[in-house]
């Protein structure tokens, strides 16, 4: 089978190679998926370049999300049949023809859902709405996060409105205001507009903010703890920019602002089978009602692997990156 490889960690771009290997076979307890679809993920391409928290043995597969068919099953499966499709999340190194999974990491897609939308459900969406979950916010109350026209970004404020939880969504450009109010969500504020502040008051109408999401890290992170209330959270997500953060420990101090961070993969892997079945099963219903959208941007080849990483980090890209066999 083909699949992409990398030999050493670099620049996604110049490390990944298609390669002819060996068709995997399913041991007990797993599964061997044909892929179908498989989106790329700001982690996958870190991981390439040997900057994230997990760092493979060389040479490396990658990819982490895909929809596939059930091709091959292990002994001890009894839940799934060939021919089904499914979807993972948690899997390393997806971007193949084929792959391997653990038979309980894998779940079964509804005839409903498209191949698109199958291919990107579990790994950022499950992020989005797992995130919303900890932080126990109630209807009505407000949160802001920067990178609002991030994939992220986006899935936070449709489940959060869907909830009944307003969020003010920051982006740096003012384009970009225009650009998420297409797509439908609200309370957009551009950073590179004077007296960008007060915009976001104007739209809280002074209502206390307690949540703050980031995503970017540097001076940004400072930004979002200046519009937190008193006893408010910062909630580190990531770090687009930088990986310090630059904050006022006076804001720290005298508005006793607590930092926390989120690993959705670490969140996840605690997570109970039920508490994770009903966040999937909200996924599935806020899709099928129309207050969640998952746009793709563009699909490439394997061997367009190069291209599609240089295409994920295009600015303005309004839809996920999808790899194809």
């Amino acid at each position: 089978m083909r699949a992409i490889i990398h030999h050493q960690f670099g620049e996604p771009s110049e490390v990944l190679a298609v390669e002819n290997v060996e068709t995997p076979e399913p041991g007990a307890g797993e599964v061997r998926v044909r892929t179908l679809l498989s989106p790329i993920h700001n982690h996958d391409l870190w991981t390439i370049r040997g900057t994230y928290g997990f760092k493979p043995e060389m040479p490396a597969r990658a990819g982490t999300e895909a929809v596939g068919v059930v091709d091959a099953i292990g002994a001890d499966v009894t839940h799934l049949t060939v021919g089904q499709r499914v979807a993972t999340g948690g899997t390393f190194g997806v971007w193949a023809e084929y792959f391997i999974a653990k038979a309980a990491a894998l779940i079964p897609v509804d005839d409903s859902l498209s191949d698109e939308v199958a291919a990107q459900l579990v790994s950022m969406p499950f992020s989005a709405i797992s995130l919303l979950d900890t932080l126990e916010l109630a209807e009505g109350d407000w949160m802001v996060q920067n990178t609002a026209n991030g994939a992220v970004g986006r899935l936070v404020a449709q489940l959060a409105a869907a909830r009944g939880i307003n969020v003010i969504g920051l982006v740096r450009k003012a384009a970009r205001v225009d650009e998420l109010e297409e797509q439908g969500i609200s309370n957009i504020v551009a950073t590179d507009s004077e007296g960008w502040q007060d915009k976001v008051k104007e739209i809280t109408s002074g209502a206390p903010i307690t949540i703050a999401l980031d995503s970017v890290g540097g001076s940004a992170s400072g930004d979002l703890v200046s519009l937190l209330s008193p006893n408010g959270t910062l909630i580190v997500f990531g770090a687009m920019d930088s990986p310090v953060m630059e904050i006022s420990s006076g804001a720290i101090i005298f508005n006793n602002i607590t930092v926390k961070g989120f690993w959705g993969s670490k969140v996840m892997g605690s997570m109970g089978a039920d508490k994770r079945a009903g966040l999937l099963g909200e996924l599935g219903l806020r899709i099928r009602e129309g207050s969640l959208t998952l746009p793709v941007e563009a699909t490439y080849s394997f061997d367009e692997a190069g291209a599609a990483s240089k295409a994920n980090f295009v600015e303005g890209r309004a839809g996920k990156v999808l790899l194809r066999p």
